[in-house]
């Protein structure tokens, strides 16, 4: 999975969420198109080669300068997403970076 696939899929509106997403995304208070625009300027800090779903990945992107992380895998010829979330102490340092345990 390349973020150049990734990006053309969502561009093309080739892309659903998941249930656990959708979850996510309101508990953060994040809204669709705050999530498409993390995507579309985005970069995967994280790949995943098969978290027992198939090949995923983690990406970091912003929206109104919030940094949102986003985690994609496949559904069929679709990216789906699997997570979002904004990143935070204790579990990150900054939106790159994962703390150590």
């Amino acid at each position: 999975m390349t973020y150049d696939h990734v990006h053309k899929k969502i561009s093309q509106g080739e892309y659903v969420y998941t249930l656990h997403a959708d979850i996510e995304r309101k508990a953060d208070d994040l809204a669709f198109y705050q999530i498409e625009d993390a995507l579309l300027n985005g970069e995967i800090i994280e790949h995943y080669p098969d978290l027992g779903l198939g090949e995923s990945c983690l990406i970091l992107g912003f929206s109104q300068n919030i940094p949102i992380h986003i985690v994609c895998g496949w559904h069929g010829e679709r990216i789906a997403i699997i997570t979002v979330y904004v990143p935070t102490p204790p579990k990150f340092i900054d939106p790159w970076t994962r703390r150590k345990k």
